[in-house]
């Protein structure tokens, strides 16, 4: 069953004042429906909805942020903020615009993508990997597998109705590490490896309990939070 969002979720989402999502639930611009008197708003939808928003939606987002998220954010500091993080966690860690492209470095990362990233045409393979991240459901960071096989979750970075990037966090073993002998050299010839070439190193990677992964989903999107919060500031500076 799909889950349904309060008006008081969406305001923390859009960053916006309550009557300004009545107002757009009456006016059909938002997806929504009324249960009972109150309205309620499919999370599914509101994914979509907020996919497909850019930023000439002026009512909603201040005037002056441009739909960049390298050329609006202080990447050094972002670097920073990111390597700490993904250190204290024990998670790799990059900063990627919705086409997956990265605005940072990877912080932290593990053995087994320090071999990968070394081969011919790595990183556009990490693209593609990074914006299959995009597209996981729910508007919540989630984990789901990468092309390695390891865990990955995202964290959207929003101004308004517009998405501007993700924060992910990746390199975690899933419970049924390692991969089979077959998984192995399926994945060695995507990034064209052999399969001896990963063996030596799929134990480079992070194991992460129950609990310390459920810290990660809780600030991965506090983290892309932070980054929302610094491309506004930046953007109203800008204005004045």
């Amino acid at each position: 069953m799909t889950e349904l969002l309060t008006a008081k979720d969406l305001q923390g989402l859009l960053q916006v004042d309550r009557s300004t999502i009545y107002r757009m639930a009456e006016n059909k611009r938002l997806p929504a429906m009324k249960v009972g008197k109150q309205w309620r708003f499919p999370a599914d939808q509101i994914q979509n909805w907020l996919q497909g928003q850019t930023a000439t939606h002026t009512d909603i987002m201040p005037t002056g942020v441009i739909n960049n998220l390298a050329s609006h954010l202080p990447l050094g500091c972002v670097q920073a903020i990111q390597d700490v993080l993904a250190q204290s966690m024990g998670v790799m860690m990059v900063t990627t615009d919705l086409q997956g492209n990265p605005v940072t470095e990877v912080s932290n990362p593990c053995g087994l993508f320090k071999v990968i990233s070394q081969t011919p045409n790595a990183i556009q393979k990490c693209i593609e990997n990074w914006t299959h991240l995009d597209a996981a459901p729910g508007l919540e960071p989630q984990f789901i597998y990468s092309r390695l096989g390891l865990l990955g979750a995202r964290g959207l970075v929003r101004f308004g109705a517009s998405l501007q990037g993700m924060v992910i966090a990746g390199g975690i073993a899933p419970e049924d590490w390692p991969p089979s002998p077959e998984q192995v050299t399926t994945t060695a010839v995507v990034f064209g490896l052999t399969a001896g070439d990963l063996t030596p190193h799929l134990h480079e990677v992070y194991y992460l309990d129950h609990a310390q992964q459920s810290l990660v989903l809780s600030l991965l999107q506090r983290t892309a939070d932070i980054l929302a919060q610094l491309q506004l500031a930046i953007a109203k500076q800008v204005e004045k």
